[in-house]
């Protein structure tokens, strides 16, 4: 027991994760810098630590057996708590966290999370309550992240606070989730795509064959979300919401977008609102951060954040606010 122990490392388990991800011995070798027999001889010696067969050699792709499947099932959990303990550590060294880390979708408002940022780094000093040198002395990370990707951010410990996350994914435990409103996607093209003209509703049968254009979800461990895209459909996959919106006014394709971001633009006659034999989609939207449990408790870098998306105003403004206001 002691020997499978030691040889199941976190080194191991990100090894069995780069090979699995990548398809490929020789990828994930390339990945993890290593040359490729380096890479076979770790893998043997991991079966021979747990007596099992990881890999089909029969096949020339990477393909798992029953028992590498389940190895790299359970690895990419572990892996998460792992990454997840040793950041919510970190954090409560001490009151005011070193380093807050927050996801932001794709799809929400930008302007309305660095008046946020701006509103936190000019709190007066939490030691003596002036201004001078304003702020907490936490610094802040902030990534972008789309579908999937926001959720995984969060359990995986990589971020502190997930802003617009879905509630469809399975909750681990120890993760809190408070609503943070509903978003409208409508269907838009541009005035001289083929399908301006068409009568509405549009069906599957039309949509197929013209290019949708989509946002790449950003989730690496988790499975990818695909929404709205239909079998056999030409795609065009771009990374953020707002170039897909310059994908659709330069008529490369079509796709719903959220009804706020797309406003301006159908105001200006520079998209068109389809109706779609599937209707508009509703997406519910929350924000999410992992309950700390006994003498922990929370940073006080967080709490101010959460304090701030209790706001009702706040929330609105992260889902409809998407231009900056005039001077």
């Amino acid at each position: 027991m002691t020997e499978r122990r030691q040889a199941l490392t976190p080194d191991a388990l990100v090894m069995m994760d780069t090979i699995a991800r990548t398809g490929s011995f020789a990828a994930a070798a390339r990945e993890l810098g290593k040359v490729p027999s380096a890479l076979t001889y770790s893998v043997r010696q991991l079966e021979e630590a747990l007596d099992v067969l990881l890999f089909d050699r029969s096949s020339r792709q990477a393909q798992l057996t029953a028992a590498g499947s389940e190895l790299l099932h359970e690895g990419r959990r572990l892996l998460q708590e792992m990454d997840a303990v040793a950041n919510r550590v970190r954090r409560v060294a001490c009151g005011w966290e070193t380093q807050l880390s927050i996801s932001v979708e794709d799809i929400l408002s930008m302007p309305t999370i660095f008046e946020l940022v701006q509103a936190f780094c000019e709190q007066p000093d939490p030691k003596d309550g002036s201004l001078a040198g304003a702020g907490p002395a936490t610094r802040l990370r902030l990534r972008s992240d789309v579908l999937a990707g926001t959720w995984e951010a969060l359990i995986s410990g990589q971020v502190d606070l997930a802003i617009g996350v879905s509630s469809q994914h399975a909750n681990p435990g120890g993760v809190e989730l408070r609503p943070l409103g509903d978003m409208e996607f409508i269907f838009c093209l541009a005035p001289h795509h083929p399908l301006a003209g068409a009568a509405a509703p549009l069906v599957d049968a039309q949509l197929v064959h013209h290019r949708a254009v989509a946002v790449a979800d950003t989730a690496q461990r988790l499975a990818p979300l695909t929404l709205n895209l239909l079998p056999g459909q030409d795609v065009l996959t771009v990374p953020t919401m707002r170039l897909k919106l310059e994908a659709l006014l330069r008529g490369l394709g079509c796709g719903f977008v959220p009804e706020p971001l797309a406003r301006p633009h159908l105001e200006a006659g520079h998209l068109v609102r389809k109706e779609t034999a599937r209707g508009a989609t509703i997406g519910t939207l929350h924000y999410a951060w992992r309950a700390e449990r006994g003498s922990l408790g929370l940073g006080r870098a967080l709490q101010w954040w959460l304090g701030q998306l209790e706001s009702p105003t706040t929330r609105r403004a992260l889902l409809e606010r998407h231009a900056r206001p005039l001077d």
